[in-house]
């Protein structure tokens, strides 16, 4: 009888009857020089992950624009800005920014904190398909100036860069 060491190769242990067949060894479908690596994570050394980026960026330009702006509101405290996406504009879709009460955020709703949570940002789920991986942008100029977005999910965009296709 053969004796092998690879667990995924065992004779067969049918009985014999009286053909001529020889057993033949089953295998496993994995070849044996594959190999398979398991990680564990003890729980006395957890590791450190990362922090995700935010699914909108802010430019320390427009970051400083948009406080400037919720400030100028008398109930500030209590605002968020709101971005989102609608249909229409020259390309399909534009792009929404409008303050919003923290008290009209609803459970799907996505908020996002900067600067230590100084000023937040809420996003719908359907708007955050759209925006993810985004980057907003201001200028002050006077051609071309205001926010600029630097959406990666947009196939094309207008001249005016407030609406884009997907």
């Amino acid at each position: 009888m053969l004796a092998s060491n690879h667990p995924c190769l065992q004779l067969s242990t049918r009985p014999a009857t009286s053909t001529l067949l020889p057993r033949i060894p089953r295998r496993c479908s994995r070849p044996s020089s594959s190999k398979v690596s398991v990680r564990v994570q003890s729980p006395e050394a957890p590791q450190q992950q990362a922090p995700l980026p935010p699914p909108v960026s802010l430019t320390e330009a427009a970051l400083k624009h948009l406080k400037k702006l919720k400030n100028e509101n008398q109930n500030s405290g209590n605002l968020l800005l709101r971005v989102g996406v609608k249909q229409g504009g020259c390309s399909g879709m534009s792009y929404l920014m409008d303050f919003e009460e923290r008290g009209k955020i609803t459970a799907d709703d996505m908020v996002v904190d900067y600067d230590d949570g100084n000023f937040s940002l809420v996003i719908d789920p359907k708007s955050l398909l759209y925006l993810f991986g985004m980057k907003l942008d201001y200028s002050d100029a006077l051609i071309g100036g205001g926010f600029q977005f630097s959406n990666p999910n947009a196939q094309d965009s207008c001249g005016c860069g407030k609406s884009f296709g997907v």
